[in-house]
C-alpha cells in the first residue's frame, strides 16, 4: 500500500469520511465497557471511597491531552521541515480536541480536588503546567487563525507548538520534580499500586479517549480540507455532485 498517495488532501479527505464512524464507533464500544467497569465493577477506594471514580474520566483525558500536544508538534515539524499542506491542516484538526480533553482534565480534577483536598484550584506545579497546556492550544488555535495567508499562520503557530513541547516533560516529571500537592502516578513503567478493576477500567477508558480523538480528528480535518481547498476543481467537482 502506497502511504503517500494519501498524503494529498484530496485523496486523504475520503479516507477520513470512511475511517471517521468506525473510531466513533469503537469510542462508543470501549467507553460504555470502561464506564461499565469504573462505575459498576471496581471497588470502592479505602481512603476516598466512590469519589475516587472521576479518575476513570481525568486520568484519560489527561494523558491524551498532552499526547495529542505531541502529535500536533509532531505535525507542526513536518510543516515547518518539508512545508506540507496536510501536516498543517491536521495540527489544526487536533488543536480543539486536545484542547477540549484538557479542559475536562482540568475540570475534573477540581471536581476530585473539592472533596479531597478541601479546595477546588491551588497552585500547585501539576495542575499550573496542565493549565499552560490550555493555554497552548488557545494560542495555537488563535495564531493559526490570526493571518489572511494560512500558510503564514500555518508556520506561526507551529513554531508556538515547538516552544511548548517543552512543558510537556514538565507536566509529566512535576510531581517528582518538586514538593506538589498533587498525587504521584498511579501507573509507570515499573508497574502499579491499583487494584487490576481499576486499572482496567482506566485503560478501556483511555482507549475510548484515544478513538474519540481520531474520529474527532478525522471529521475536522475534511473541513479544514475544504475550507482551504474550496477554489480546488475537485472541491467543486465534489459541490456539483
Amino acid at each position: 500500500m502506497n502511504w503517500f498517495y494519501f498524503s494529498s488532501p484530496s485523496t486523504f479527505y475520503g479516507l477520513a469520511g470512511r475511517l471517521a464512524p468506525w473510531f466513533f464507533i469503537l469510542a462508543a464500544v470501549l467507553a460504555a465497557w470502561g464506564l461499565y467497569l469504573g462505575l459498576l465493577v471496581a471497588p470502592t477506594d479505602a481512603q476516598q471511597g466512590a469519589v475516587y471514580r472521576v479518575i476513570f474520566i481525568h486520568v484519560p483525558t489527561a494523558w491524551m491531552s498532552m499526547f495529542l500536544y505531541f502529535v500536533m508538534a509532531c505535525y507542526c515539524g513536518l510543516t515547518l521541515v518539508f512545508n506540507t499542506r496536510l501536516s498543517a491542516m491536521m495540527a489544526r484538526a487536533i488543536a480543539p480536541t486536545g484542547a477540549m480533553l484538557t479542559f475536562i482534565a482540568l475540570w475534573t480534577g477540581s471536581f476530585w480536588g473539592r472533596p479531597t483536598w478541601g479546595t477546588y484550584w491551588v497552585w500547585d506545579a501539576r495542575l499550573t503546567s496542565e493549565l499552560v497546556l490550555l493555554f497552548l492550544y488557545f494560542g495555537f488555535i488563535s495564531l493559526a487563525n490570526a493571518f489572511e495567508d494560512p500558510r503564514r499562520g500555518d508556520r506561526a503557530a507551529a513554531l508556538l507548538a515547538l516552544i511548548g513541547v517543552v512543558n510537556l516533560p514538565i507536566i509529566y516529571f512535576s510531581v517528582q520534580w518538586w514538593n506538589t500537592l498533587h498525587q504521584g502516578s498511579s501507573v509507570s513503567f515499573k508497574g502499579t499500586s491499583m487494584h487490576v478493576t481499576m486499572l482496567t477500567g482506566m485503560l478501556v477508558m483511555s482507549l475510548a479517549a484515544w478513538m474519540y480523538a481520531i474520529g474527532a480528528t478525522l471529521v475536522r480535518v475534511r473541513s479544514v480540507i475544504l475550507e482551504r481547498e474550496r477554489r480546488s476543481q475537485w472541491v467543486r467537482d465534489l459541490g456539483a455532485a
